[in-house]
């Protein structure tokens, strides 16, 4: 067993552990609804993203003909999953605490079609005047050593309850269909055990190399797309 492979199963006994201690089922016991009723809350901050971009692509259909986002995918972390993030990260365990310091909870991911497609979603989102921008994390123009290619932000949107108004974060991620295969694959890939180090390096390669060949076959599709455009507009002109 590699050395990094046993660390990493280390670390997930200490934490898994950490979940089953004293702490931790004090605190589930005293916080069930407060928890039940955080998430529910985080669940409808995705529905207000959700929405915001579905009419955003209908807006584009009916006016430019033609749909930015090839589909969206919502999720909420799971109890253990942020439980998780808080040991590692040592946040104190308390829901106030949880809800400041761990940001992305509640996640979108916007599929677009085309890599400027991603910035002009982006600015329309974030020129909505009910959404504030927490943080942007441009992995597109400053892609991760390994190869991963997105767009994050971290926002907060507005959820109207019956007495009340809160702000929720939410981690909207926009990427390509390009980046989101390569990333699916990558995030597959990643979390098989047993490799060789030797193999696994190579491998690592092959990933970067495969995430330029995806980022260029991005902007290959997008130059011809612009081409389409430009010509349909000519002959539309001498008509």
């Amino acid at each position: 067993m590699g050395i990094e492979n046993y660390i990493g199963q280390a670390r997930d006994q200490f934490i898994r552990k950490s979940l089953m201690s004293d702490e931790f089922l004090d605190f589930m016991k005293e916080n069930m609804l407060p928890i039940d009723t955080l998430m529910a809350n985080y669940h409808c901050a995705i529905m207000e993203i959700e929405t915001k971009f579905n009419v955003l692509n209908k807006q584009f259909s009916l006016q430019y003909d033609r749909n930015p986002i090839e589909s969206i995918k919502v999720r909420v972390k799971s109890m253990e999953s942020i439980l998780k993030k808080v040991r590692r990260k040592n946040i104190p365990l308390t829901l106030e605490s949880i809800e400041q310091n761990v940001r992305d909870i509640a996640g979108v991911r916007v599929v677009c079609s085309f890599q400027d497609d991603i910035y002009l979603l982006a600015d329309c989102l974030l020129n909505q005047d009910d959404i504030t921008l927490i943080e942007i994390k441009d992995y597109i123009k400053n892609p991760k050593p390994g190869g991963y290619r997105s767009l994050h932000l971290i926002v907060e949107v507005p959820i109207f309850l019956q007495s009340e108004k809160k702000q929720m974060k939410v981690e909207v991620q926009l990427r390509t269909i390009a980046m989101d295969f390569w990333a699916s694959l990558e995030h597959k890939l990643r979390y098989k055990k047993n490799i060789p180090p030797e193999e696994a390096s190579l491998l690592a390669k092959e990933l970067i190399e495969c995430a330029e060949i995806s980022s260029s076959l991005d902007m290959r599709m997008e130059k011809i797309r612009n081409r389409i455009t430009k010509a349909a507009l000519t002959t539309a002109k001498q008509q």
